[in-house]
């Protein structure tokens, strides 16, 4: 549908070996004309392409106070190539998944534990969001849970990924990027990143995901004439975030450079 459900913003501190992923919800609202304002829109709403990422660019460098370096878009076949390349992961799934979409040929089925997955295990584990019988209770639905199971399975795959016996395997990771993935970093780019994270010690333990400091409101909307759910920022609370993890300048940011 082009709608990017599933938004990172990464600093890594090569020199320090430290990084920081910070998801933003989906439904985080944007102040944009359309009468579809959450950010997971912008991009197709703005054409998609180049286009429709310059405008992602821009309106996340208002969450955060400068511009992006570099973006990199994922195609879902990659996640479940990647996991199969590092010859599948090891992952404690927190609670039972039980999710079917015939429509999207789509059936997600996960019991609680640690388990072995492979590529297609991985596929469908980080595009759950919901069961079923739709509860909300943990393991229930929500794009908050589904952002939390995301974290801790990038964390996994972090772990057997930055083992030295797959420093062999970066180059073929990287051709897998070049393939799967739509970015202005080249493919040497990534295998120096690569290199850097594995040979350099970057430790799973250095890298922290964290999700925006936000809110859920319920807001009327005009358009369609009944209630919209949105998020909307905790600004104090990612001003502080951004300062500490994400801030390229010299100088602390303030709310006034966020939007």
């Amino acid at each position: 549908s082009g709608l990017t459900d599933t938004i990172m913003v990464v600093s890594y501190d090569v020199t320090n070996q430290k990084a920081t992923v910070m998801s933003i919800p989906r439904d985080t609202t944007v102040n944009v004309r359309s009468s579809y304002k959450s950010i997971n829109g912008v991009y197709n709403n703005n054409g998609r392409g180049e286009d429709g990422i310059q405008a992602l660019k821009t309106q996340v460098s208002k969450l955060v106070g400068f511009v992006p370096d570099y973006y990199v878009m994922i195609d879902w076949e990659l996640v479940g190539q990647m996991v199969d390349a590092i010859g599948g992961v090891y992952f404690d799934v927190p609670y039972h998944m039980g999710y079917d979409d015939p429509y999207q040929d789509l059936h997600i089925h996960f019991e609680p534990g640690y388990q072995y997955l492979n590529g297609e295990d991985a596929m469908n584990l980080v595009r759950w969001r919901k069961n079923n019988d739709g509860t909300a209770t943990p393991g229930g639905g929500g794009d908050t849970s589904r952002l939390d199971v995301q974290h801790q399975f990038l964390k996994a795959v972090l772990s057997q990924t930055l083992q030295l016996k797959n420093v062999t395997r970066i180059g073929q990771l990287a051709e897998l990027f070049g393939e799967n993935v739509v970015s202005d970093l080249t493919i040497e780019n990534l295998f120096w990143f690569g290199s850097q994270a594995i040979m350099g010690g970057l430790n799973v333990d250095d890298v922290n995901f964290v999700t925006m400091p936000c809110t859920n409101k319920s807001v009327w909307s005009r358009s369609y004439g009944n209630m919209q759910s949105y998020v909307v920022p905790n600004t104090d609370e990612l001003v502080d975030l951004v300062n500490e993890c994400f801030n390229p300048y010299l100088e602390d940011l303030s709310s006034k450079e966020l939007d």
